[in-house]
C-alpha cells in the first residue's frame, strides 16, 4: 500500500484546517484550545466547531493546561491515542481469557476493564475480527491441542484446557478438532480426510477436507512432496484420494485460485492458535484487490508492536487463496515471504488488479 501522506502543521492556518477536517493524522503533533468553553482538544476531536477566533493552539498537553485550560471529555487529549486504548482494552481482555482457568463470561471481562459489556464486545470485535466469545472458544481448543499431546489421559486434557465438563466438549469436540480427541491425540488416527491434488495455472494444488471443511490448500510444483506435507500433518489419518464426488471441491478451489476475487462458498476447518486465528479471520477480512503491511496487518489485530507474530501466523497459515495471506505485502509495498513461493503470490495480485 503507498506510504501515508505526511502533512506538515508548522503554521496556524495549516493546524486550523487539520482541526476542521479533523484530522488523525495530526494528533500528538499539536493541540487546540477553545477559550468559551475552557477546554483543549485534539485535532480530530468530534466535537461542535468552534469558532476560529476563539481557538488557540499548544504544541503539549502540558503546555494547554498550564494556559489554564482542561482536557476535553470527549477526546481525552491527556490519554493516549483512542487506538492504543482500544488495543491496551482488547489485549487486557486477552489477558484475562489467557488466565482464567475456565471461559469468563462477558459481563466479568467488562467489569475487570472498567467499561461496559457492550463497548467492550463491540471494541474486541473491531479490532479482532471475532467475539470475546470466540476468541475464549479459540484458546479452549488450543489448550485442548496441548493437553491432548501432554496429559495421561483423554479426561485429564478436557478438564486441564477448561471445559466444565466432559460432556459439554465431546458435544462440541468434532467442530474443536475436525475429528475425535482419541483419533486426534493419536495423529488422526480413525479420522478419514478426503484430498485430491489437480494441476492449476500456478502448478501442483492439493485440496483436503475434514467432515467439518476444507483443511488444507497447499500448493507446489512437485505432488508428491503436496502429498508428503499433509502425511506429516496426520500421520495416522485415513487419507482417501481420487473419490469423483470431490472433484467438484477441488473445482471449485481451482476456480478461486484463477479468480481469488470471486470467493470460496465452502466450509473451512481452520486450526491454529488463537492468536493465529485471530490474525487469520482479519486476512479475511482483506478484500480483493487490496493489499496490507504486516504492519497495518498487526494494527488490525490489535497487537501493532507483535508484527514478526503476525508474520509468523501468516506463515502458518495452510489454507492458501480461501485465507488470503497473499494480501499482506512489506511496508515499502514490495512483495515476499509467501509459503508458496513469491512468483505465486505476484500472480495472484496482479489477478485480483492489487492497489
Amino acid at each position: 500500500m503507498n506510504e501515508p501522506t505526511f502533512h506538515p502543521y508548522d503554521s496556524d492556518e495549516a493546524r486550523w484546517a487539520a482541526v476542521q477536517r479533523r484530522d488523525r493524522a495530526a494528533d500528538g503533533q499539536f493541540y487546540y484550545s477553545v477559550r468559551t468553553t475552557g477546554v483543549y482538544c485534539r485535532p480530530s476531536c468530534g466535537a461542535r466547531p468552534a469558532l476560529r477566533a476563539n481557538v488557540a493552539f499548544h504544541a503539549s498537553t502540558a503546555d494547554a493546561e498550564q494556559a489554564g485550560f482542561r482536557p476535553c471529555r470527549r477526546c481525552k487529549p491527556d490519554q493516549p491515542p483512542l487506538a492504543e486504548r482500544h488495543a491496551a482494552l482488547v489485549a487486557e481482555a486477552c489477558r484475562l481469557i489467557d488466565a482464567a482457568e475456565g471461559e469468563p463470561d462477558l459481563a466479568t471481562l467488562a467489569a475487570a476493564s472498567g467499561v461496559s459489556p457492550f463497548h467492550l464486545h463491540r471494541i474486541f470485535k473491531a479490532q479482532t475480527g471475532i467475539t470475546p466469545k470466540a476468541y475464549a472458544a479459540a484458546r479452549r481448543k488450543e489448550r485442548m491441542h496441548e493437553g491432548l499431546a501432554r496429559e495421561p489421559s483423554v479426561t485429564e486434557a478436557i478438564y486441564a484446557a477448561g471445559y466444565n465438563s466432559s460432556g459439554r466438549f465431546y458435544a462440541t469436540s468434532n467442530a474443536a478438532l475436525g475429528m475425535t480427541p482419541t483419533a486426534f491425540r493419536r495423529g488422526g488416527s480413525g479420522a478419514t480426510i478426503r484430498f485430491a491434488i489437480a494441476q492449476c495455472s500456478l502448478g501442483a494444488i492439493l485440496v483436503a477436507s475434514t467432515d467439518v471443511g476444507i483443511c488444507a490448500i497447499l500448493m507446489g510444483d512437485d505432488p508428491e512432496v503436496l502429498a508428503r506435507d499433509l502425511q506429516d500433518r496426520f500421520p495416522n489419518a485415513e487419507l482417501v484420494g481420487a473419490e469423483a464426488a470431490y472433484e467438484a471441491v477441488v473445482a471449485q478451489v481451482i476456480g478461486l485460485v484463477e479468480a481469488p476475487e470471486t470467493g470460496l462458498d465452502l466450509p473451512l476447518d481452520v486450526r491454529g492458535t488463537a492468536f493465529q486465528q485471530r490474525v487469520w479471520q482479519a486476512l479475511r477480512a482483506i478484500p480483493a484487490g487490496r493489499t496490507v503491511s504486516y504492519t497495518e496487518l498487526a494494527a488490525l489485530v490489535g497487537v501493532p508492536k507483535s508484527v514478526r507474530a503476525v508474520a509468523g501466523a501468516c506463515a502458518a497459515n495452510a489454507i492458501a487463496v480461501a485465507i488470503p495471506c497473499h494480501r499482506v505485502v512489506r511496508n515499502d509495498g514490495s512483495i515476499s515471504g509467501y509459503r508458496w513461493g513469491v512468483e505465486r503470490k505476484q500472480a495472484l495480485l496482479e489477478r485480483e488488479g492489487a492497489k
